[in-house]
C-alpha cells in the first residue's frame, strides 16, 4: 500500500506551509486570507530514506459564507478515505476551537492513525498552550512551528514510523502534461472526466481553481501525470494577490512539464492572450498540442472543422505544427484521444533519430532542393546529426553556415517534420561549419 499522509484541519491553521515545507517546493499558495487551497494538492516528501505522497486540503468549515464550503469539506473527506495517515493540524495560537472538536468526531469515524500537529508553537510558551489539545482524546500532540520547521523533525520521525517501508519517488521518468487555457474553458472538467471522479472543484465561475493540481494517471498501459491549472487572463484583468500567485504557479507547470495541452473555448476561438501563452510554451521547447472545447456547442456543417482549423494554424503562422483536436469534456467527446495524441509528442519529443537514417533521408531532399547561392558561392551540407539535448535539436554540417537564410532553415525543417513524425514538437537546427 501506498504511503500517503493527508494534512487536514480547519482554515488558516497553516497546513499548506507545512505541506510546502514538506515537499520543499512552494508548490501551494499561502495567504493570511482563509479558504484559498480549495482543491486536494499532491506533492512528493521524503524523510530518513522513506518517501511518501502528501496532501495539502482546504480547510474544514461548516456554516460559512463560503460558497465552495461544501465542495472543499468533499475533498476533505475523500483525502481522508485516500491516506494512511491523517495530520490533523491546530493553531496554538487560537487554542482548541468548537470546530477542531466537531472535526475530530469525523477523523475519529476514519479509523486511521491521526497526529496532532499544534502549528504556531514558536516560543516555549506556546509549546506549553497546545497541552490543552490532549482534551480532544486522540493522543499524542506535537508542537511546531510549519513557517520556521520547528519541530517538524519529531512529527515526521513519527509519520514514518507508520509505514512499512519507505515507497521509490513516483515522479522520475514519468511523461508531465499540463493542461493549459485561460479561465472556464474547461480544464478541471477535463481532468475530472478523465479520472470518473470529481479530482477537482469545477463551477461556472472563472478562476475556481487556484493552485496547479498535479495528478498521477493511467492509459493505455502508460503512467503519466496531470497538471490541472489556474486560468491564465490577461495581467490587467488580475486584480487580487492570490490570483497573481494562481498565474505563477500555472507558467511554472509549464516550465516543468513534457507536453502542454493547451484548451480553447470553440465560441471564443484562439485569442491573443492564448497566443502568447503557445509563444511561451515554444519558447520552452515544450511539446504542444490545441485542444479546441465546447465543440458540441458549435452549429456545424461538413466544413465547419476545417474551417476553424484554417482560422487557427493562420494565427499561429510558423507554430502551426501544432495538431488541433476537436472536443467536449461535458459530453466526454474525444477526450481520450486528446491524451492519446499528448503522449505521441511526448514520445516524438524524446526520441533519438539515428544519424544513418537523417543522413540517407534528408541529404537526398537537399540535393533535389540545394541552398541558394549567395553572391556566387555555393552551399553544401555534407552531414547531419541529433544533438543530445532535452528537446530534438540537429546539426547541419556545411561548407559557408553564414549564409543559410530562414527560408530555407524552415524548408528543413518542414522535411524534417514530414519524414519523422515530430508533429506539436518543436525542433532546433543548428549550421555548423564541416
Amino acid at each position: 500500500m501506498a504511503n500517503i499522509v493527508a494534512i487536514v484541519g480547519r482554515p488558516n491553521v497553516g497546513k499548506s506551509t507545512l505541506f510546502n515545507r514538506l515537499i520543499e517546493q512552494r508548490k501551494a499558495i499561502m495567504d493570511d486570507e482563509s479558504g484559498v487551497t480549495r482543491d486536494r494538492h499532491y506533492g512528493y516528501a521524503e524523510w530518513t530514506g522513506k518517501f511518501f505522497t502528501v496532501i495539502d486540503t482546504g480547510g474544514y468549515v461548516t456554516g460559512s459564507e463560503d460558497k465552495f464550503e461544501s465542495e472543499i469539506r468533499k475533498q476533505v473527506q475523500l483525502a481522508i478515505d485516500e491516506a494512511s495517515i491523517i495530520l490533523f493540524m491546530v493553531d496554538s495560537h487560537a487554542g482548541l476551537t468548537d470546530l477542531d472538536k466537531d472535526f475530530a468526531k469525523v477523523l475519529r469515524t476514519s479509523k486511521k492513525p491521526v497526529l496532532i500537529a499544534a502549528n504556531k508553537a514558536d516560543t516555549t510558551e506556546k509549546i506549553h498552550m497546545t497541552g490543552e489539545f490532549y482534551a480532544l482524546g486522540m493522543g499524542e500532540v506535537f508542537p511546531l512551528s510549519s513557517a520556521s520547521g520547528s519541530g517538524t523533525g519529531e512529527l515526521l520521525d513519527e509519520v514514518v514510523s507508520h509505514f512499512d517501508e519507505g515507497e521509490k519517488n513516483a515522479e522520475d521518468g514519468i511523461p508531465r502534461l499540463a493542461i493549459l487555457g485561460r479561465p472556464n474553458v474547461g480544464k478541471s472538467s477535463f481532468l475530472n472526466a478523465l479520472l470518473g471522479q470529481e479530482r477537482t472543484i469545477v463551477t461556472d465561475e472563472a478562476g475556481t481553481t487556484r493552485d496547479s493540481i498535479n495528478m498521477r494517471y493511467r492509459l493505455y498501459n502508460k503512467d503519466f501525470i496531470l497538471t490541472d491549472t489556474a486560468g491564465i487572463r490577461k495581467k490587467s484583468r488580475v486584480k487580487e494577490d492570490i490570483e497573481f500567485y494562481s498565474v505563477l504557479r500555472a507558467i511554472q507547470a509549464l516550465q516543468d512539464s513534457d507536453v502542454c495541452i493547451f484548451i480553447i473555448d470553440a465560441e471564443r476561438g484562439l485569442e491573443a492572450q492564448d497566443m502568447s501563452i503557445i509563444g511561451l510554451a515554444r519558447k520552452y521547447n515544450k511539446g504542444l498540442m490545441i485542444m479546441v472545447n465546447k465543440w458540441d456547442l458549435i452549429e456545424k456543417d461538413t466544413k465547419t472543422a476545417d474551417i476553424f482549423r484554417k482560422s487557427i494554424e493562420e494565427k499561429l503562422g510558423t507554430l502551426d505544427y501544432i495538431p488541433i483536436i476537436f472536443t467536449s469534456v461535458l459530453k466526454k467527446q474525444r477526450i481520450f484521444q486528446a491524451i492519446e495524441k499528448a503522449i505521441n509528442i511526448f514520445n516524438s519529443r524524446t526520441q533519438k533519430i539515428p544519424t544513418s537514417r537523417l543522413n540517407d533521408v534528408i541529404l537526398p531532399e537537399i540535393e533535389r532542393n540545394p541552398p541558394p547561392a549567395i553572391k556566387g558561392k555555393y552551399i553544401k551540407i555534407k552531414y547531419i546529426t541529433q544533438l543530445p539535448t532535452y528537446a530534438p535539436t540537429f546539426a547541419f554540417f556545411c561548407n559557408l553556415p553564414q549564409y543559410i537564410k530562414v527560408p530555407y532553415e524552415r524548408f528543413l525543417e518542414n522535411k524534417m517534420r514530414k519524414h519523422f513524425d515530430l508533429e506539436g514538437v518543436p525542433i532546433r537546427l543548428f549550421f555548423r561549419k564541416k
